[in-house]
This record gives C-alpha cells, sequence and structure tokens, in this order.
C-alpha cells in the first residue's frame, strides 16, 4: 500500500508548523488516522536519515517537527538561532539545570544547592515559561515545588526530561541534597 499522499501531507504539516506537534494534532490536521500518521512519521525519518538532506524529522516535549540536523545548527545558530536578549544568564542556566535535574524541587531547596537567592531566578524562569509550579510539597509551610515546562524541552531540543546529559559522580553530587 502507497502512502505518498499521506507522507506528503504529514510533511507539508510539519513544515508548515512553527512549534512541535504530537499525534493527535497531527491526525486532526490532516484528518489522517492515528496510525497512517504513524506510519508517514517512520517513513519521514527514515527519508530525512541519509547525509543528503539538512533536515531531520525530531521529536521534541511529545511532538513533532522539522529541524536542522544537530551537526549543522552550529554553523546556523547565530544567523537563525534565539537572539541574544532571549538568552538566559549563567545564574538563570544554573537554576534551570538544578530545577531539571532535581524536579519537583522547592525554592528554599534549589537556595540551598545555590547558596543564593533563587527569588529573582525562579520569576525569569516563569515568565519564560521554561518551569511551572507543580504542586506543594508535604512539609511545614506547604512551599511550592516547580519542575520544567514543554517550552523548556522544546528551547533545549529535548524529547523528554529522560534525555538530558548524565550527570558524572562529581556533578551529581552538586544536585543532591544533604540527607538525601
Amino acid at each position: 500500500m502507497s502512502l505518498e499522499t499521506e507522507i506528503g501531507l504529514v510533511e507539508a504539516v510539519l513544515f508548515l508548523e512553527s512549534e512541535p506537534i504530537d499525534l493527535k494534532g497531527l491526525a486532526a490536521t490532516t484528518g489522517l488516522a492515528r496510525e497512517v500518521v504513524v506510519q508517514a512519521l517512520a517513513e519521514l525519518r527514515a527519508h530525512y536519515e541519509g547525509e543528503l538532506h539538512g533536515i531531520a524529522l525530531i521529536e521534541i516535549a511529545g511532538g513533532y517537527m522539522l529541524a536542522p540536523k544537530s551537526a549543522l545548527w552550529e554553523s546556523l545558530r547565530e544567523r537563525y538561532g534565539k537572539k541574544n536578549e532571549n538568552r538566559l544568564s549563567r545564574a538563570a542556566l544554573e537554576t534551570l539545570a538544578i530545577i531539571a535535574y532535581s524536579q519537583p524541587i522547592t525554592k528554599g531547596e534549589i537556595e540551598s544547592l545555590r547558596g543564593v537567592s533563587a527569588d529573582g531566578m525562579i520569576k525569569s524562569l516563569l515568565d519564560r515559561g521554561f518551569i511551572r509550579d507543580v504542586g506543594k510539597k508535604d512539609a511545614p509551610g506547604r512551599p511550592t515545588q516547580y519542575g520544567t515546562t514543554k517550552e523548556f524541552l522544546s528551547a533545549f531540543r529535548l524529547s523528554s526530561i529522560a534525555d538530558l546529559p548524565k550527570l558524572d559522580d562529581l556533578n551529581r553530587e552538586r544536585f543532591e541534597l544533604d540527607g538525601e
């Protein structure tokens, strides 16, 4: 059974979307059955794996999108990457890394690991949509716990939190709270 039209339709939707789109969204947009969309995605992934293509079908935050291959991104980042005003400061990146590797985590726990106040960094990361309130800790005062968002996964080109780089023993100790 040939799926040329269906594959072309899924590819066109992926090309036109500026954000990752999930299977449900692809099926709804194309009018195709979920199983057909899954087959089309598999065919597109195989098609773009060759060295002749500068783009790849990638999965980010539970959705799919066409994006430059990772090997080419360094050459393209300056012109097509986020502008300097959208860059995170070193302190914001450090706070975000602590949250990503230790989530769910409270402001007090972040401050304990960083050794400085985290109010400004948490507000900045919340404003950018990289972190969110994921609930309250069952502890005195019921402090808010934070975790990462789909926007975080998308910005760092991660399919899931499991795709974060693995920490070596030295760095793992930095993200552990005393008594854990």
